[in-house]
């Protein structure tokens, strides 16, 4: 059902690399422009979901960078101004990061009560400074892939989270990520709270893997070099990936568990089922916040997958943000961090925008 704050979303891109996840590709004043945001618009884009980092927005003492809360408050107001509604998502803490496996952090907020409260006090510093906006027009999400290993401990966490929002802000939407990074499955462990129509509950997808992550460094699989295709009935050769897989580590065994399987709308279907079937059950919107396909594979496969993954969105009449603006997975064609400015890749946004 559409939530009564009136934040009505329909396709979206992700404006990464900005405030968050910020790799120094370019100085922040040029890598996003007010023209950005109007492009956007005009591609057919209704809404940005805006990541943003604790490490960017707040000092290494804890106090606000003034400076770039300024440049979020201005990116806001851009977004207004060309007709885009906004999730502002908070991506990372300096206690969680949705990929500290992998890059040889640990997260600590599942286990210290300072950094619980800290994140808590992130919400309250965000209010603070958004809370002004329009309920149409801004929306919140509390944070990006969490990744607890006991599902309690994020339902109690982002249960604080909702109980202060409400207390500040009684009709802004709040989005709900799942947990183990937003994946599909996870929608049925998460408590979501009781009568309230202005929850937004939350996925990401990026199966399967080896094929949207194909030769990504960040991977347990970089050094794979086989083909990939897509659909199915298997996304690699199986002899050449049972030899590759022989000797793997167990995070390779669960990162293309999968890789078998005969992917395709249906197989993506089944993949989105369970919550597909929760916001039903609770009478909720469900949203897409992420998904994607690297360009490493073939273009014609890759179009595919996106055509496919959105013709199942949008049966179950699913909003989605796609990852990303200007980046290796973005609609800006990648040709590296060094040449940014490349053409937008129309063909893709019409298979974003068009459903």
């Amino acid at each position: 059902m559409p939530n009564p704050s009136g934040f009505t979303i329909s396709r979206g891109i992700n404006i990464s690399h900005w405030l968050s996840q910020d790799f120094g590709w370019a100085p922040r004043g040029e890598f996003l422009r007010r023209d950005d945001l109007s492009t956007l618009s005009r591609l057919g884009f209704d809404h940005v979901r805006l990541p943003v980092d604790e490490k960017e927005l707040w000092l290494p003492d804890g106090k606000p960078n003034e400076a770039e809360f300024d440049r979020l408050l201005k990116g806001i107001d851009w977004c207004r101004a060309s007709g885009l509604r906004v999730i502002v998502d908070l991506h990372t803490l300096r206690s969680h990061h949705f990929n500290a496996a992998n890059e040889g952090g640990r997260n600590t907020i599942w286990t210290d009560a300072a950094a619980q409260n800290r994140f808590l006090d992130l919400w309250r510093e965000l209010s603070a400074r958004l809370g002004q906006l329009p309920p149409n027009e801004v929306a919140y999400e509390f944070l990006n892939e969490p990744v607890a290993e006991d599902d309690e401990d994020w339902n109690e966490l982002v249960g604080k989270a909702y109980e202060l929002l409400r207390e500040l802000e009684p009709n802004r939407v709040c989005v709900i990520g799942s947990n183990h990074c937003q994946q599909p499955d996870a929608m049925r462990t998460l408590q979501v709270p009781a009568d309230d129509p202005n929850i937004i509950l939350s996925v990401h997808n990026y199966a399967p893997l080896m094929l949207t992550h194909y030769r990504a460094y960040w991977t347990s699989f970089p050094t794979f070099t086989g083909a990939v295709r897509y659909p199915g009935p298997a996304i690699v050769d199986p002899s050449e990936w049972a030899a590759f897989r022989a000797d793997g580590s167990a995070k390779l065994l669960e990162e293309t568990a999968d890789a078998m399987d005969d992917w395709g709308r249906e197989r993506l279907h089944r993949l989105f089922a369970p919550a597909i079937d929760r916001a039903r059950e609770l009478d909720l919107e469900l949203y897409c916040g992420e998904f994607g396909c690297l360009p490493t594979i073939d273009r014609g496969q890759r179009l595919a997958y996106y055509r496919d993954v959105t013709a199942v969105m949008a049966a179950a009449g699913m909003a989605w943000a796609a990852w990303e603006w200007k980046g290796d997975f973005g609609i800006h064609t990648w040709k590296g961090p060094s040449e940014l400015e490349t053409p937008i890749d129309e063909e893709l946004v019409e298979l974003l925008v068009s459903r």
